[in-house]
Parts: C-alpha cells; structure tokens; sequence
C-alpha cells in the first residue's frame, strides 16, 4: 500500500499503467476526498489541495470537517488481561492510559525500525 499524510490526514494511492497515472483517496473519513497526479511531488501537492480544498469547504458550509483520528478508542479484552494490565500500570506508577500508550508506542517503533 502506498501511503502519503498530510495534517494528519491519511491518503492512500495506485498507479493506474493505463491512463499513467496516480489516484489515490483520504482514507479514515465517510467524505470522499480524492487526488491525482504523476509524480509522487504531484501527488504530494495534490493531496494538500485536496485537503485544503475539503478543509475549506467545510468551513464555507458551517459543517465541522470529519477527523480521521480523535486520539481515542475502545478496545475489548477480557476481565483478565484488564487486571493484568491495570497491574502493570500501577506497578509502573502510571495511569492506564499513559501505560498503554507508552507500550503502544514502543510496540509501533519497534515493528519499524
């Protein structure tokens, strides 16, 4: 998968051989914002446009535009592996939420380095 962000915003894209060129979509939002170009530069460039142009007309329409991350989410476990988990946050003087981020993070990192 091809990947391009810009202010936060995911896009994903393809090549099509037979028009030669790139198309690609914002993903993580029901709106559809969607951008082309040839190059990766232009796609680039294409992307923030998109973006702007999504970011702008949202604010024209008085409509508060979709974020494709709010920092927050449920996850379910079971009553077990919540205890074991509250533990090792307690055990490590930090809230749960701060334990979870913390190993997420390290998790994250270290699936890509």
């Amino acid at each position: 998968m091809n990947i391009l962000s810009y202010k936060g915003y995911t896009g994903r894209f393809e090549y099509d051989a037979e028009a030669d060129i790139f198309h690609g979509e914002v993903l993580h939002i029901q709106d559809v914002v969607t951008f082309q170009g040839r190059s990766i530069d232009e796609l680039k460039a294409a992307l923030a446009d998109s973006v702007e142009d999504y970011l702008d007309f949202c604010a024209q329409e008085g409509k508060q535009p979709q974020r494709p991350y709010s920092g927050r989410f449920n996850v379910r476990i079971s009553p077990e592996l919540h205890q074991r988990i509250a533990q090792e946050a307690a055990h490590a003087g930090k809230s749960l939420n701060a334990w979870l981020s913390d190993s997420l993070s390290r998790l994250v990192a270290g699936n890509h380095g």
